[in-house]
């Protein structure tokens, strides 16, 4: 998402924030979720509407009054307020707004679970799903398989999933049963990202070639904490091939000090 749409989306997220920030943690925002997912539903549906709500010919008030006319009686107030405010602002294309959406959606899911206490819980069972699909191509076929319904889809992640938390279940329910950019493995980083956005700190991906000890992991995070000046979230995972040291991935930055990535530097400079 770029350009207006970026900035539509970050007003409407502050937007969102300000207006349940008053009430305790996490109160309203299971509502506004399933609200919101609701709506992304139907704006997968009716791409007619997608265009009407984004028609920069109209004014913001016009889009607020088709909002409510269409949906004031379906959706409770907090969001029918999140959406509204959404389709009053300007969108570089239709999609964006059901791309918004849904971020807005799934940022109130991630909020309900920091009310309850479960959010580390829900970001870590999303990570670990995540590494599940990278071993099981059987498993991620049949989540990918556009001949299998949806409801087929649900009952096998609840059926593999029966000790995840509410949360983490519908999310993955959300990101395997509904159209979306990219592949499903992107998906599922997404709301790992979005987890991490909610506590406001980094994921780190770690890959090292035996389990690190409790106290390296508070070394290692404590060290990448300095250098990112924010808490930084370790997602370690365990590769052989790294051979030893360890590469950390945060975003589109690789910090790698693998010892296979030694040897090829030295390679390099002998070659050179």
């Amino acid at each position: 998402m770029r350009g207006a749409s970026r900035d539509a989306l970050a007003a409407a997220q502050a937007s969102f924030e300000e207006q349940i920030g008053s009430l305790p943690a996490g109160a309203g925002s299971s509502e506004v979720s399933e609200g919101l997912f609701a709506v992304a539903a139907l704006l997968d549906r009716e791409p007619s509407l997608r265009r009407a709500f984004t028609d920069p010919a109209s004014s913001p008030d016009g889009r607020r009054s088709l909002v409510d006319s269409l949906l004031g009686q379906q959706l409770s107030p907090l969001p029918l307020g999140v959406f509204r405010d959404l389709v009053a602002a300007r969108w570089n294309a239709a999609v964006d707004l059901r791309e918004a959406v849904e971020v807005l959606a799934t940022s109130a899911a991630m909020r309900a679970a920091e009310g309850d206490g479960s959010l580390d819980d829900v970001e870590d069972e999303l990570f670990r799903f995540e590494r599940l699909l990278e071993r099981e191509p059987a498993l991620r076929a049949a989540l990918t398989d556009p001949g299998l319904p949806a409801d087929r889809k649900s009952a096998l992640l609840r059926d593999l999933l029966s000790d995840a938390r509410p949360t983490t279940l519908r999310l993955l329910e959300i990101a395997v049963t509904r159209r979306h950019h990219g592949s499903l493995e992107h998906a599922i980083s997404e709301l790992t990202r979005l987890a991490a956005q909610r506590r406001e700190r980094y994921i780190a991906q770690v890959r090292v070639a035996l389990p690190l000890e409790p106290d390296h992991e508070t070394r290692l995070a404590a060290a990448l904490a300095r250098i990112y000046g924010r808490e930084v979230q370790l997602q370690v995972a365990v590769d052989p091939t790294v051979i030893g040291g360890v590469e950390v991935r945060i975003g589109d930055e690789v910090l790698n000090g693998t010892v296979a990535h030694n040897l090829e530097t030295v390679r390099r400079r002998l070659a050179g």
